[in-house]
């Protein structure tokens, strides 16, 4: 997708013609710099998810958990119709919380903001689904694996701070800067189009191995995640097939919550949530 700079405010419009939060370009200036720095030091660490059977621990970096955005097919007629089939989902949308889509065509509804359960390390989901994501996490457990939640809820200013922070790494690496904006789109989501910021995804990794890369899905947390996960009301949310439609690359870590029901017809029908909402 493409975006549209100003001199002092950035205005990302969604193709379903929604207007998208605006923030302060910061560029390469030391404050935000620091301000984001400090912000993904403090989130790479020690994540601790409690429940009715002990914790989890481990380390991972949320400066690596982003989603990365796959190549957008840049036709205008499969523009217009993301954007006419985004529109005839709203209303639906509004009314069952657990299938809020978020994507690069479908950004946040305005002023969304969840009620939310604090884990011990400060991390953070939507507070519907923490029973659910709390038994998936210790039955993985009690089958004698060690997952470790690296990344869950994200605030808009966590997620602008992530972005601004690509930015001026690109810029410290050489990208020009009429580029930069587009470039760190590729590598973070915008602000308001991750689904971070719905409470309702969770980027989990085996603490065995925590890297972001596709030998994740060959760890023994993701291959009891993949087959067990539905049972939960999560899903897989960016299959290895499915990057043309969700708009990002296979990510063999990132769950998202669906619900029951969702998640089991999604599961047998190996369907993304785009697809199962009938947009795709």
């Amino acid at each position: 997708m493409s975006y549209r700079k100003q001199q002092r405010y950035r205005t990302c419009r969604g193709r379903c013609g929604q207007r998208r939060r605006r923030f302060r370009k910061t560029g390469v200036r030391l404050p935000a710099v620091i301000i984001g720095t400090v912000l993904i030091l403090i989130l790479c660490g020690r994540v601790i998810l409690t429940g009715g059977i002990g914790g989890i621990t481990g380390q991972a970096a949320e400066s690596q958990a982003v989603e990365t955005v796959a190549s957008p097919d840049t036709s205008s007629g499969q523009q217009d119709s993301r954007a006419a089939r985004s529109h005839q989902l709203k209303n639906a949308q509004e009314q069952e919380w657990n299938l809020l889509l978020v994507n690069p065509w479908n950004p946040m509804p305005e002023n969304y903001e969840p009620e939310l359960t604090y884990l011990r390390n400060g991390q953070a989901v939507d507070s519907r689904c923490y029973p659910e994501l709390q038994q998936m996490m210790d039955d993985c457990r009690a089958a004698g694996f060690d997952p470790l939640i690296c990344a869950s809820y994200r605030t808009m200013e966590k997620q602008e701070a992530l972005f601004e922070d690509k930015e001026a790494r690109l810029i410290r690496e050489g990208c020009p800067e009429n580029e930069v904006e587009a470039e760190a789109a590729k590598v973070v989501a915008y602000p308001g189009t991750s689904e971070h910021q719905l409470g309702l995804a969770l980027d989990i990794v085996d603490v065995s191995y925590q890297q972001l890369d596709t030998e994740q899905e060959n760890t023994p947390v993701q291959q009891w995640l993949m087959k067990n996960s539905w049972k939960y009301g999560f899903v897989l949310r960016y299959p290895t097939d499915k990057s043309d439609i969700t708009g990002i690359i296979y990510e063999p870590w990132h769950y998202r919550y669906v619900g029951k029901e969702a998640a089991a017809e999604m599961y047998e029908n190996k369907l993304c949530l785009e697809e199962y909402l009938g947009i795709n």
